[in-house]
């Protein structure tokens, strides 16, 4: 997600290609060990904040480990990303390696207050894409804040669930749902997130991969 300070667009140049270095470094390593599954996201994906050891990725690939499975996850998250940069980068980031997709986007658009009709178009664009490579896909969701109305929450926060059914994806309901299955946003779980109040910190981190762990074990089980 996009910090309160928000991210200029040097800042953003340079986490892709952090991205893309990690990726390709790994690639040939996870194809030899098993099944490559590729995680599409903004900066709770990339592990803003973090020591790279304690971002999501490398905590979800150690925990894949401890459990034996041969599954490596490539880093996929860009800091600041929407749910329109997320698509605009996915045909080239699903190399040929790719087994499973997980896609976390969309709290980009929520801090930059865009339609969820915006938000619904790009995010059924990816899974479109990912059905047409025929790749299982985990989406993970968020849930919009009250303060822009009821009906512009129901339709945000109803897209995830529904694009789900209709391409038949595993869902997430909400991310911060993976720190605490009773909290709908960061600010429910303060002692989970950093100082900025969006980001998760490495404990945070910890508790979401032990919910997401699982799900990512159920989405390579679909991979054909």
């Amino acid at each position: 997600m996009l910090s309160r300070v928000g991210y200029g667009a040097s800042r953003a140049i340079r986490n892709l290609g952090l991205t893309l270095a990690l990726s390709f470094s790994v690639a040939g390593a996870a194809n030899a060990q098993g099944v490559t599954v590729f995680a599409l996201g903004d900066s709770l994906t990339a592990g803003y904040g973090l020591p790279e050891p304690e971002g999501l990725v490398p905590q979800l690939n150690a925990w894949l480990a401890d459990q034996g499975a041969e599954v490596t996850v490539l880093n996929g998250g860009v800091s600041g990303d929407t749910s329109a940069g997320g698509l605009s980068r996915l045909a080239w980031s699903l190399t040929p390696e790719v087994d499973a997709l997980i896609v976390t986007l969309g709290g980009n658009d929520l801090l930059r207050g865009l339609q969820p009709g915006v938000t619904r178009s790009n995010i059924e664009a990816i899974l479109k894409e990912a059905q047409a490579r025929d790749l299982p896909v985990l989406l993970i969701g968020m849930e919009a804040p009250g303060n822009f109305g009821p009906a512009y929450k129901t339709a945000f926060d109803g897209l995830y669930p529904e694009l789900a059914a209709q391409y038949e994806a595993l869902l997430i309901d909400s991310y911060f749902g993976l720190i605490d299955p009773k909290a709908s946003d960061p600010g429910q779980i303060a002692q989970y997130m950093q100082a900025d109040g969006i980001h998760p910190n490495a404990q945070g981190v910890q508790r979401a991969v032990e919910s997401l762990g699982p799900r990512v074990l159920e989405l390579v089980a679909q991979i054909d």
